[in-house]
């Protein structure tokens, strides 16, 4: 465990002067308070903290509020992931997924004449009726729980207090003995002209009212090839601006090949720019911008004209305030926290996107904060487990990862104990259309020094999501080469591919599911 720092806390004026004071000055252990628990953040790790607080029979708080977009968008209760993250992005996905297989269905003998077009609207209201349907069992979830919910803005005011701030600008104060953060992030702005006049991010694309025609796409981070994959994947002109490399923390191999296969289906790639300007052309729905854009590697400047442009080039955390002094003490903003989610402060603690090192998943979120209200009100000792996650990036062609990438095995272990083993595949279902020809991939990597134990899992491929997960399961267990050598496989499925992978070698071994 680290060493805990000091926040300050605040500014008392004291013999004409204001002296700076610290929050474990202030504490006090007697006083009675509000809530036990107040949840700043109504994501799915502060619901799930708040909802276990309350079942185990204490009295809970959640307060929740959106700051709107610059283009004045804003959503309810559940967090990023529900109503401009995770749901949106994967039902949106599904939508390309379904414009390919019609593409595939007249390969398999289904015959219609009328042209195939995608209607932007009905998928987006269809899709934000059941964020709203969401949105409205998690405010009946937590009155059934006994969580008072409260749609506010939460500023810390003394150690145990804070303010909360409505969208009317009404202020009302509530005390507790405890506090978790749990305010996720947000997407960053360039900070060059133009951008939040006439971009977009993440928190708007899938609501937008209107079909985003020509699209730019600023970054490479998985948001923004996901979002860049399925707008393709709907037909449109797709334009990804790219500063350096694709999905930076992930396994570069295979992020480079998921990056091949957008760009092999009409996706285009500006590789080291960045952009410097956005200006309005033509106003409309949607409108044309001219994007000024300059290389990395040169003074090269670039001009494009797109209908909408979209950044996704990292996200910033929520702030808290403890008397007009920023609580977050990591350089990045990020909050450090010890092994139990707790801060510097003992009796505040953070969950979910805004820690420091920590993944940035829903069922991460979702995991610490159950385990954190546990271990506060029910007596358990179970700390959240962050080592070998598993995740999807929901591009064009799946990619699921669950422990080391490649290139950090590397670092930790040396490329002399370790043995990675991989194959191409040609899934079943691509036969018939045709597709995708040995482009799917998969690899393991192998400690030698631990008996060949997987450290790391890599797919590429269609449903990539549920293959990952039950190999993330086997992981979880310490599962070895050998044993996944043992393991018979289901026939004819892509998760099979885990007895077709061969050691590494100058030759790609490529395999079509065998005949039964």
């Amino acid at each position: 465990m680290g060493q805990l720092l000091l926040i300050p806390a605040v500014l008392k004026k004291s013999s004409g002067k204001y002296e700076l004071f610290y929050l474990q000055q202030l504490l006090s252990s007697n006083e009675a308070y509000d809530y036990d628990l107040i949840v700043i953040g109504g994501g799915s790790g502060g619901l799930a903290c708040s909802k276990e607080a309350a079942a185990l029979g204490k009295k809970a708080m959640v307060l929740d509020y959106v700051v709107p977009t610059p283009k004045g968008t804003t959503w309810g209760l559940g967090g990023t992931c529900v109503n401009v993250g995770c749901i949106p992005k994967k039902l949106m996905h599904q939508t390309a997924v379904l414009g390919t297989a019609m593409q595939d269905a007249r390969k398999f003998g289904w015959e219609f004449d009328e042209t195939v077009k995608h209607n932007w609207e009905t998928m987006k209201t269809a899709v934000n009726n059941y964020i709203g349907s969401l949105n409205w069992g998690y405010r009946v979830a937590l009155r059934d729980k006994n969580v008072n919910y409260v749609n506010a803005y939460a500023e810390f005011i003394e150690p145990h207090k804070i303010k909360a701030i409505n969208k009317r600008g009404k202020e009302t104060f509530y005390t507790a003995a405890k506090f978790v953060l749990a305010t996720g992030e947000r997407p960053r702005y360039l900070g060059i002209p133009g951008d939040k006049e006439y971009c977009i991010t993440s928190d708007d694309l899938f609501s937008l009212p209107h079909c985003p025609g020509k699209t730019l796409v600023i970054g490479a981070s998985y948001v923004a090839l996901e979002c860049g994959g399925f707008l393709a994947g709907l037909g449109l002109d797709v334009t990804i601006m790219v500063r350096s490399i694709l999905l930076r923390g992930f396994d570069q191999d295979m992020a480079n090949r998921a990056g091949e296969h957008m760009e092999e289906h009409g996706v285009k790639f500006l590789r080291k720019y960045v952009p410097v300007k956005v200006e309005e052309l033509e106003a409309g729905t949607p409108g044309k911008l001219k994007v000024t854009a300059k290389s990395t590697e040169s003074d090269e400047i670039i001009e494009g004209e797109y209908n909408t442009v979209f950044i996704h080039i990292y996200m910033k955390h929520g702030r808290f305030f403890l008397a007009d002094l920023s609580v977050p003490s990591s350089r990045n903003g990020k909050i450090s926290v010890n092994d139990e989610e707790q801060t510097n402060v003992p009796h505040i603690y953070a969950i979910g996107d805004i820690l420091e090192g920590k993944w940035e998943l829903t069922p991460v979120a979702i995991q610490a904060g159950r385990l954190l209200a546990r271990r506060l009100y029910g007596g358990s000792t179970l700390k959240c487990d962050y080592v070998n996650v598993p995740t999807t990036v929901f591009t064009p062609l799946e990619y699921g990862s669950c422990g080391l990438s490649e290139d950090r095995a590397t670092e930790l272990y040396g490329q002399d104990n370790l043995e990675v083993f991989h194959s191409l595949f040609w899934p079943l279902e691509f036969t018939v259309p045709g597709r995708d020809n040995n482009k799917c991939y998969a690899k393991i990597i192998c400690n030698k020094l631990d008996n060949d134990r997987v450290i790391g899992f890599h797919y590429l491929g269609p449903n990539a999501g549920e293959v990952t997960q039950g190999f993330g399961v086997a992981m979880k267990c310490g599962v070895t080469k050998e044993q996944l050598d043992a393991t018979i496989g289901i026939h004819p499925t892509c998760a099979e591919v885990r007895s077709q992978l061969f050691r590494f070698t100058s030759v790609f071994i490529s395999f079509l599911p065998s005949i039964s």
